[in-house]
């Protein structure tokens, strides 16, 4: 199995002083890393749980820890919203007043029109706003979850908005490919579309299988829970995701779930009436053109081809 390492320390950092709003998974990790390739000489972090922040600070993660949101970005040249996307607006009316001049506002959302409606109105304009999206993460949750390397050849979107300052967009992009991840920029629309049908539906389909097992009979789900095959088994891993997050995402990305849902209902329905019809043909023809798409997927680097989705290198790794 491919073990995927940061590089070395940067030469010069790419911020002074970064502030880091929520400390959880994305929070932490973007903490961690940004601490071992020195993308930032000083990190700040806060968060609304104490207890959250207390178990930052006994990890390590920052320089200096802030209770209060205003203090926390006062000093950042570069400030990343960690927090759900229903979060943002209460976040950006607490910053924007200690925002100083050319600062620079980001966060790690799954959805990002959103993000640049509600912020934009907000913030000061000596500020620059510059929306992020690193697609990477896991079911975890927390402060002791996040780990440096988890952004290490994933993929990071900006979605700056029209008129952003260049050199505002150039910062994030070193930013995130001192993490490690690859950038690609686009518009706010264009982010929320494509990754309504590979991030946000695949999570809603999760969610409704596993919640029609949690519906079933006493006896059938607990056979269900004791003989999960692989593919069921893979989906309570995605549904096991963090859900305010995850809440948020349909919330606030509705129209570009709802219409990639519709076109996912459709052809569901053509699979159903293949079923119904026999049609081995159609059946085969429509499991090739799929598996086509993970191999592509494999070929890109984001995923291993190892045997079992990596799941027996690991366990090799384990075995005494």
């Amino acid at each position: 199995m491919v073990v995927e390492r940061l590089g070395p320390p940067l030469e010069e950092p790419v911020f002074d002083a970064l502030a880091i709003i929520g400390v959880g998974l994305i929070g932490s990790s973007i903490a961690r890393a940004a601490r071992k390739r020195g993308a930032a000489r000083r990190i700040i972090l806060t968060d609304r749980a104490p207890e959250t922040l207390e178990r930052a600070k006994a990890l390590g993660l920052g320089d200096a820890l802030a209770r209060d949101l205003a203090e926390a970005v006062r000093d950042a040249d570069c400030v990343i919203l960690c927090a759900p996307v229903g979060a943002n607006e209460a976040i950006g009316r607490a910053i924007a007043p200690a925002l100083k001049p050319n600062a620079i506002v980001t966060d790690v959302g799954s959805v990002k029109g959103a993000v640049v409606s509600t912020l934009e109105p907000l913030l000061p304009k000596h500020a620059r706003l510059v929306p992020g999206h690193p697609v990477a993460g896991t079911e975890q949750s927390g402060p002791d979850a996040g780990f440096a390397s988890l952004f290490v050849n994933r993929w990071c979107i900006l979605t700056p908005p029209e008129g952003t300052d260049p050199d505002a967009v150039e910062a994030m992009r070193r930013f995130w490919e001192a993490l490690g991840s690859h950038v690609e920029t686009m518009s706010a629309a264009h982010h929320d579309l494509v990754l309504a049908i590979t991030s946000h539906v695949p999570h809603l389909i999760a969610y409704n299988i596993v919640g029609t097992a949690a519906d079933l009979e006493d006896a059938t789900r607990s056979e269900v829970i004791k003989f999960s095959a692989g593919g069921f088994r893979d989906f309570t891993r995605i549904a096991a995701s963090d859900p305010t997050m995850w809440r948020d995402v349909f919330l606030y990305n509705k129209e570009a779930v709802l219409e990639m849902l519709g076109r996912f209902t459709e052809d569901l329905t053509a699979l159903q009436r293949m079923i119904r019809r026999d049609d081995g043909d159609g059946l085969f023809a429509l499991f090739t053109r799929t598996r086509a798409i993970r191999l592509s997927i494999v070929a890109q680097g984001q995923e291993t081809a190892a045997p079992d989705f990596g799941r027996r290198a690991v366990e090799d790794e384990r075995a005494p």
